[in-house]
C-alpha cells in the first residue's frame, strides 16, 4: 500500500549488484513517466500544460537506453557500460557505479518554455520531483532501493551519455537490490 511504501522509503546507497528484470525496469519507468490514458496521453506525474518536458535514460551494464513513453519501449543509445564514467561525473558517488541501473531524468526546457515563459523552469522542476518520487515509491514497492543524486557535472553527464544538447540532466537515480550487510 502507499502508506507502507512511504514509511519504508529510504535513500539506499549500497547495492548487491544483482541485475533487475526487464519487468522491474519497465514498472519503474512507467511509474516515473508512463502513459495512464491512451485517448489523452496523460502520464503518471503531473505536467504543466501536459507538455511533458522530461526525458528518461536507463544506464545498464549493457549500455544506456532512452525511454519512449508513447510506446513504452527502451531504445539503446550506446553499446558500453557507462556507469563507471557516470559515477565520475557524479563526484565519484559509488552508488552510481554499484547500482543495477541508473535512471537519469533530463529536461527539454523549451517544451514548457514556449507556453509558460520564465515560469517554465519552476514547473519543470516540480514535474521532475513528482516523477522522481513516483520512481522512489515504486522501487520500494518492488523491494528495491534507490537514492537521488543531484551532485554531478551537467556537462560531463551529457558528454558521457551523449545526450542531445537540449536534454539537460536533473537527476541520477541509482536503483538496485539494497545491500543489507551495509
Amino acid at each position: 500500500e502507499l502508506e507502507q511504501a512511504l514509511a519504508k522509503r529510504r535513500s539506499e546507497r549500497s547495492f548487491t549488484g544483482q541485475a533487475l528484470t526487464l519487468e522491474q525496469i519497465s514498472q519503474l519507468l512507467w511509474a516515473c513517466q508512463g502513459i495512464t490514458e491512451k485517448a489523452h496521453p496523460l502520464r503518471t506525474a503531473p505536467s504543466a500544460g501536459a507538455l511533458y518536458p522530461l526525458e528518461l535514460y536507463v544506464v545498464k551494464e549493457d549500455g544506456p537506453y532512452h525511454y519512449r513513453p508513447q510506446r513504452h519501449e527502451l531504445v539503446r543509445t550506446l553499446p558500453d557500460d557507462l556507469r563507471p564514467r557516470l559515477c565520475q561525473a557524479a563526484s565519484a558517488e559509488s552508488a552510481v557505479a554499484e547500482a543495477a541501473i541508473d535512471i537519469v531524468i533530463a529536461a527539454i526546457y523549451r517544451r514548457t518554455g514556449v507556453k509558460y515563459g520564465q515560469r517554465a523552469t519552476r514547473y519543470i522542476h516540480f514535474e521532475a520531483g513528482h516523477a522522481a518520487q513516483n520512481l522512489l515509491l515504486q522501487a520500494v514497492a518492488l523491494g528495491l532501493g534507490a537514492v537521488v543524486i543531484g551532485a554531478f557535472s551537467d556537462e560531463e553527464e551529457q558528454r558521457v551519455l551523449s545526450l542531445p544538447r537540449d536534454h539537460e540532466p536533473l537527476y541520477i537515480i541509482p536503483v538496485g537490490y539494497p545491500n543489507e550487510n551495509h
